[in-house]
């Protein structure tokens, strides 16, 4: 039995029980499963006694996560993997695969003596088919015992404004420039891993997934906080020591559609729901350039007279990411705000988006001219959540703002 088969049939018992013993598996591919903390955000099904690639995995790996083990046979680092994914794309004989976080998930959701929240990434519009719109999704994570759904782009919102803040502070003279540090897991690794010196550049703020996880841990502090998006990085981002807590566990699109099927629920037929709170600009962060294009509206509306305006540019896919910052270095590319974004096309290029890129990104804009509000400074629903935190301004966000921060 292949880890993909043992993977749908272990699903299958957990929701449906009939009793029947698990058929035979390959040793540790259950314990995979069961206890994926243990593990990196990409494993290995099978060993590899000789590959015909020429290591191709290897190759692909720009962090180096993927070494020889004490046999020889190449094993993944759980400290050095980023689960960026480049090598499930790689290995071109199927022995690697992303881990599957659902069914630890699935048992803390069903807790009764607990709340259980799943967070919605900004990319979700569209990937359970054209029919289940935010409120109607909202019910399916009902369904499976969730108590609510949170979009993760109001803290998009939330993270924006902070970093718009940071740029007018900052930003003052020709040369200075700012590299987005709230979005995406695998272009910050980069940045930390390989381009250390660059880090003053960065501010110290963490993803919307974390700020969403800590704000939810703030009001309810015995919450279950499940994230659900189309990367695999998320769930390394998860347990990264200064940020582990926030997010109890990781989910991708591909897993819950996986549940959905296995528990007989239809997102699309389900009753609606209606409780969206985020602008454009914390939605659109789920493309390339939807990040430069929500800091920069925002910084405008902040200071609209500012000496400096905001010249973005973007990257994505992590070849181009690192070509940018190589320019960059080279002082060969005008801006002073860089976004990258680890997956070509972005978030819903992610390697366990459901929908293609192309059709991810028409959702996403859509999604974003739907919005009652364009920034975050319009969006009432943001002021509202600072002033239950405790910031009495939106410049406390640069003053007082550890629950949003992260010392790189």
């Amino acid at each position: 039995m292949t880890f993909e088969e043992l993977y749908r049939e272990v699903l299958k018992q957990t929701l449906k029980p009939d009793g029947k013993p698990l058929p035979e598996h390959e040793a540790g591919h259950l314990d995979c499963l069961l206890y994926p903390e243990k593990y990196p955000p990409v494993l290995r099904t099978e060993s590899c006694e000789k590959c015909e690639y020429d290591q191709a995995c290897e190759k692909s790996c720009v962090f180096d996560a993927i070494v020889p083990g004490p046999d020889g046979k190449l094993v993944i680092d759980p400290d050095l993997c980023t689960g960026c994914g480049a090598c499930i794309e790689a290995c071109h004989s199927d022995k690697l695969t992303a881990s599957r976080d659902i069914l630890p998930a699935l048992k803390a959701v069903r807790d009764k003596g607990k709340l259980a929240y799943a967070l919605v990434a900004p990319a979700f519009l569209g990937q359970f088919s054209e029919d289940v719109t935010p409120g109607k999704l909202r019910n399916a994570f009902k369904a499976l015992g969730f108590d609510g759904m949170v979009e993760v782009a109001l803290f998009a919102d939330i993270l924006t404004l902070k970093e718009a803040l940071e740029f007018d502070r900052n930003i003052l003279h020709d040369g200075d420039y700012q590299l987005t540090s709230c979005c995406c897991p695998v272009w910050i690794a980069m940045i930390r891993k390989i381009y250390r010196d660059l880090m003053p550049h960065v501010p110290g703020a963490v993803s919307p997934m974390i700020a969403c996880g800590r704000v939810i841990k703030k009001l309810h502090p015995e919450a279950v906080t499940v994230f659900i998006g189309p990367c695999i990085a998320k769930k390394s981002e998860a347990r990264e020591p200064d940020l582990a807590g926030a997010v109890d566990y990781v989910l991708t699109f591909q897993e819950i559609r996986d549940v959905f099927e296995a528990a007989d629920i239809d997102p699309g037929v389900l009753p609606e729901s209606e409780k969206d709170h985020s602008s454009r600009a914390g939605r659109i962060y789920a493309h390339t350039g939807g990040v430069s294009e929500a800091v920069k509206s925002t910084v405008e509306q902040l200071n609209p007279h500012r000496n400096i305006a905001v010249r973005t540019r973007q990257a994505d896919g992590v070849p181009a990411c690192r070509a940018m910052i190589q320019q960059l270095e080279n002082g060969e590319i005008d801006g002073n705000f860089f976004e990258g974004m680890g997956c070509v096309g972005g978030c819903v290029g992610g390697p366990k988006a459901i929908l293609n890129r192309e059709e991810g990104r028409r959702h996403v804009e859509a999604y974003g001219d739907d919005a009652a509000y364009y920034t975050p400074l319009e969006n009432p629903y943001v002021i509202e959540l600072l002033h239950r935190l405790g910031f009495d301004t939106v410049e406390d966000l640069l003053h007082k703002s550890d629950i949003f921060t992260r010392d790189f």
